[in-house]
């Protein structure tokens, strides 16, 4: 028989009414569409992705727990921003290092919104610290971190994300050959997924492709930040 797909255009449909009704009353309303149509097929996906992602990395976890595991939770964190819309209008996870609580990690993500799919992977928002690390890892090993993204097959498929600061890091030249890579502020790519692949039974082997090309980058974020991989 032909695999059937993890995700139902009901889930997109559920996350479009839940940006118009973004309430708990409604939520709660609608709370068993959230567990059949996202949660579940979500948590389902995470444990499709453990074996391919076992094979890139023994140090990596595809946890499809309902709690502390890979799946980010829908509600939002609100206490410090002044956005009180309490459920977020995407589903997302993360396929996290094993000692990612113990310091500064990369990670491989998923992000499920209709029209604004993607997969990727790296270091999102890192502390000055950590950027200055990678920074620093970078100009001390350029053909390594050259020969991860500056590929054809990377630079084809994936773009960085974020903002990169105007000017070079302070003490580097403006002329240093990296020059752009060091003014990125996140070391995180990815690339855009069609929806209808989401929705598709082709998803889980796409995403373990896309997982395996992001593989280097993570590598060699892994290697800047004194990580096994």
């Amino acid at each position: 028989m032909p695999e059937s797909p993890h995700f139902t255009p009901d889930a997109f449909k559920f996350l479009r009414a839940l940006a118009r009704h973004n309430e708990r009353d409604w939520f709660k309303a609608h709370q068993d569409t959230y567990e059949q149509a996202v949660r579940e097929p979500f948590l389902a996906l995470i444990t499709a992705l453990q074996a391919p992602l076992a094979q890139i990395s023994p140090h990596f976890r595809a946890d499809p727990r309902k709690l502390g595991g890979s799946l980010f939770r829908i509600q939002r964190d609100t206490r410090f921003s002044g956005d009180k819309q309490p459920y977020k209008t995407w589903a997302g996870a993360r396929l996290f290092h094993e000692r990612h609580r113990e310091r500064p990690a990369p990670s491989f993500y998923l992000h499920i919104q209709a029209g604004e799919c993607f997969v990727g992977a790296g270091v999102w928002h890192p502390e000055s610290a950590t950027l200055r690390q990678l920074r620093a890892f970078i100009a001390d090993n350029p053909a390594a971190w050259r020969r991860a993204v500056h590929a054809k097959p990377f630079t084809e498929r994936y773009e960085f994300w974020g903002e990169r600061l105007q000017r070079a890091p302070q003490g580097y030249a403006l002329d240093h050959p990296l020059l752009e890579d060091l003014k990125l502020k996140n070391y995180a790519a990815g690339c855009a997924l069609d929806d209808d692949l989401v929705l598709s039974p082709r998803l889980p082997g796409a995403l373990g492709t896309h997982l395996r090309a992001l593989a280097p980058l993570v590598d060699y974020l892994c290697a800047a930040l004194e990580l096994e991989f």
